[in-house]
């Protein structure tokens, strides 16, 4: 492993500077919710910088760079893709517009861009590893993009569904409850989190150990902070939820339970 200090310095600064020109575009659209958008876009940052900059193995940190742009170019994409569609400020946004008046700008600077600056630069850890980490690709390498490549499919295959399923008419004010959404609740939260215990296998092949830090912390977002419970407040009172709840695993895809007597 050589000096990783400069990566992450340089990956620090990639990431908050693409953050800070997201605010600054924020504020002409008076728009905070783009910021969604610049999430994928800062791991692909901070890959491409620590393959530049890490001098590890040349290999690993390539592996580890492309399959992060696969993953947040195609996040980044389908996020501005549903924001075109559907134009204007994401309600959460909008409600701590109309509390901080004025102040929003400034509130929004620190706690919602500059936060995700350092949220990203914690969960990209696995990046700045694999570009510093020496040694040959071995079989957790390889593991870990047998995850990824699972966390793909169920992320962009439920994001899929989910758009094709809400351009039908007829299925306004339902449950989505079919394909990969059968099984889970939430597809797209579970292939995240596989992406980036994918990506972490990647890096602890080279002995990046310590890059652990980032699918916890992206697990906890996604089951606790602001992934599957925040959403399922918000859908709780939705017509044939609870039975949906009943039968459909919360997370881990399973096949589905038969509804209680």
């Amino acid at each position: 492993m050589v000096d990783l200090g400069p990566t992450m310095l340089i990956c620090a600064a990639a990431v908050l500077a693409l953050l800070l020109a997201t605010f600054a575009l924020s504020l002409a659209l008076r728009d905070v919710s783009i910021v969604d958008i610049a999430w994928g876009l800062a791991f692909v940052v901070a890959g491409w910088v620590s393959l530049a900059v890490g001098g590890g193995d040349a290999a690993r940190s390539a592996l580890a760079t492309v399959l992060v742009s696969v993953w947040g170019l195609r996040l980044a994409g389908y996020i501005a893709h549903r924001k075109l569609r559907h134009p204007g400020e994401d309600s959460r946004y909008g409600e701590m517009r109309k509390r901080h008046g004025d102040r929003f700008g400034l509130v929004s600077l620190f706690t919602v861009f500059g936060f995700q600056a350092l949220v990203a630069w914690v969960v990209s850890l696995p990046l700045q590893g694999a570009g510093a980490a020496t040694g040959d690709l071995g079989p957790l390498a390889y593991a870990g993009v047998v995850l990824w490549l699972i966390g793909l499919v169920f992320e962009a295959g439920g994001d899929l569904q989910m758009q094709r399923f809400k351009a039908d008419p007829a299925n306004r004010g339902t449950v989505m409850d079919r394909g990969l959404w059968r099984y889970t609740r939430h597809p797209n939260y579970f292939g995240d989190f596989m992406v980036w215990w994918g990506l972490f296998a990647i890096a602890l092949d080279g002995g990046a150990w310590w890059s652990v830090v980032s699918p916890l912390v992206m697990t906890l977002l996604l089951t606790r902070v602001s992934g599957k419970d925040l959403l399922e407040k918000s859908l709780s009172e939705r017509a044939g939820y609870a039975e949906y709840v009943e039968r459909t695993s919360g997370f881990i895809p399973l096949p589905p339970r038969g509804l209680s007597r």
